[in-house]
């Protein structure tokens, strides 16, 4: 693969303003909030569903993990089905499948029948949140493009700073339970409102051919060496946003005690840091500059927060040490996601699938890891590994040629 991105193409309207653009970019945070919430909104209820199903925290744990192997598989199968059947049919089906797992995990009556229909759940959110990274590649290119997503990702930042929060207050009022109804509740509503979205991938421009032809681009994408260093970028860096989240509710509500109120306070306020650092990436030229700093900064916190792991047992210092963690995180994602997209343009769908697989199997591999043993020392070191990853992708990233140059007649041109 070249660099496709170099192509341009006729998009279909393509709007800066007005009142559609402003359905767009709403539309797509709360595709983009609806993948955050499938997780975020039942973190304060990971401790009360170790005693509810009589097992242990690892195991609860694993309804993360299968999600995030449902988001990733579903990505990878979907990706080059929308991009051969454009975007619409693919959002309206996976919402129904979201809704059905959301509604059976409600009646699980063992640990293992819940993990399962996670693996539903996730397989059913995929769709939507692979899709709010592929949509804008179909409409905009270059700084027009990183403009949407850092927009979309600063928006985006009160889902996971509202979710745990709600969930704290459904938790309280209703338990776990009643998480999953509102889940199920909140895919109606974006399949109602998807019917009023434009479909963003002409025919005209829909993979052609016999059905398997949609998924070789996968293989052409895996030989472009500037996409897969961006998707590597951001899959270190949410495989940390993983270890965090995984880690926070057992930290936070069984090490200091916090109830799942309060720790949905925590993780509000401290998710609205991810949005800061999406919009502050923009302020960079060249973007990827913004990755580099960002990874020295995550390298600083990191270590110090190892620190406060072993030595110091203090909440606040602890939370403190997580907000510039989620400022550099979302720097991170900005970057990545708008670099990768930019080049695998051609074929967005796959390589919104390929990003988003790269995210959840980092995420899938952490989540777990982070409650053995002693859950602050495991965290340590995990958030530990995924900051030396990321710094390391960060300035492979630097080393490429120029990451966006200027627009042409309003069409991407993409990186050098």
């Amino acid at each position: 693969m070249t660099s496709p991105a170099n192509t341009p193409h006729p998009t279909p309207a393509s709007p800066t303003s007005g009142g559609y653009y402003i359905f767009l970019i709403s539309y797509l945070v709360l595709l983009s909030a609806f993948g955050s919430f499938v997780n975020d909104l039942y973190l304060p209820s990971l401790p009360e569903m170790v005693t509810y199903f009589h097992t242990t925290r690892p195991t609860v744990q694993l309804g993360l993990t299968f999600g995030m192997i449902g988001l990733s598989v579903g990505q990878v199968v979907l990706g080059p089905l929308s991009d051969r059947f454009g975007r619409k049919p693919i959002l309206i089906i996976t919402l129904i499948v979201f809704c059905i797992g959301a509604v059976c995990s409600v009646w699980s009556p063992t640990i293992h029948v819940f993990i399962f229909w996670r693996l539903v759940q996730g397989l059913g959110a995929s769709g939507g949140y692979f899709l709010a990274r592929t949509i804008p590649t179909d409409l905009y290119g270059g700084r027009a493009l990183a403009k949407v997503m850092a927009l979309v990702g600063a928006i985006n930042g009160f889902a996971p700073a509202s979710a745990p929060v709600i969930g704290g207050f459904i938790d309280r009022a209703s338990g776990w339970h009643g998480i999953f109804w509102t889940l199920a509740a909140f895919s109606v509503v974006l399949l109602a409102i998807t019917f009023f979205f434009k479909e963003s991938l002409p025919a005209a421009r829909r993979v052609k051919g016999h059905f398997g032809v949609a998924f070789k681009n996968y293989v052409v994408l895996a030989h472009n060496r500037h996409f897969l260093i961006h998707v590597m970028l951001k899959g270190s860096a949410l495989g940390m946003l993983f270890a965090y989240i995984s880690s926070a509710p057992f930290i936070i509500q069984d090490h200091y005690g916090y109830d799942q109120l309060q720790f949905g306070l925590f993780m509000g306020f401290n998710a609205l840091f991810v949005a800061a650092g999406s919009m502050l990436s923009l302020k960079f030229k060249p973007l990827k500059k913004a990755a580099v700093v960002a990874g020295w900064g995550l390298t600083a916190t990191i270590a110090a927060q190892a620190v406060c792991f072993y030595t110091v047992r203090s909440v606040w210092v602890y939370d403190t040490l997580n907000l510039p963690m989620l400022f550099c995180l979302g720097m991170i994602f900005a970057v990545s996601n708008t670099l990768a997209m930019n080049e695998g343009r051609d074929c967005a769908g796959d390589a919104s699938a390929f990003v988003g697989l790269a995210g959840y199997v980092f995420g899938a591999i952490v989540s777990p890891l982070v409650g053995l043993g002693n859950i602050l020392h495991s965290t340590a070191i995990t958030l530990g590994i995924l900051t030396l990853i990321t710094l390391l992708f960060s300035y492979l990233s630097k080393q490429l040629s120029p990451d966006l140059v200027p627009q042409t007649d309003g069409q991407a041109t993409g990186n050098g």
